[in-house]
């Protein structure tokens, strides 16, 4: 694996964003990547998209929010979404993304960043507890909330 960085999502990129592939069961975690990236042109000044690249192949994708206004406390800081392409899934893509994601949100004052959830077996949950969110409740539907306090 070549050093990993991190990039603005762009029109370069989008495309190999939507194209990265899942494991077998991780769809049903995961709505479709138009739904995140929709998420720049409704909240522009707040949301934060960025690609993970490998050498220049597009390997990973997170987007988080930071709106200190959210009147949800959940959503002040919070990680809307991490994909890592299925072959290139446990190399480290995911927790490099989660590493910058919460340097970000340092870098904004933010003092946690959380996310919101489907547990369930191939599930998420425990890729975000390797990488230090905590469980701290639940949403209305059932979905968990964790958080990473900063």
């Amino acid at each position: 694996m070549a050093e990993l960085r991190l990039v603005e999502l762009s029109a370069a990129t989008i495309v190999a964003v939507n194209n990265m592939s899942l494991k077998p069961g991780q769809e049903q975690y995961l709505a479709p990547v138009s739904y995140g990236i929709a998420a720049t042109v409704i909240n522009p000044q707040t949301s934060w998209q960025r690609v993970v690249l490998d050498a220049n192949e597009v390997v990973g994708f997170v987007s988080a929010n930071f709106d200190p206004e959210a009147p949800e406390e959940h959503f002040q800081s919070v990680l809307w979404r991490i994909n890592v392409d299925a072959d290139d899934q446990g190399r480290g893509v995911g927790r490099f993304a989660v590493q910058k994601l919460l340097e970000e949100a340092r870098d904004r004052g933010m003092d946690r960043v959380n996310v919101i959830y489907e547990a369930g077996e191939g599930g998420p949950q425990a890729f975000f507890e390797r990488v230090g969110f905590t469980p701290v409740g639940e949403t209305e539907y059932g979905e968990v909330i964790a958080e990473v306090r900063l």
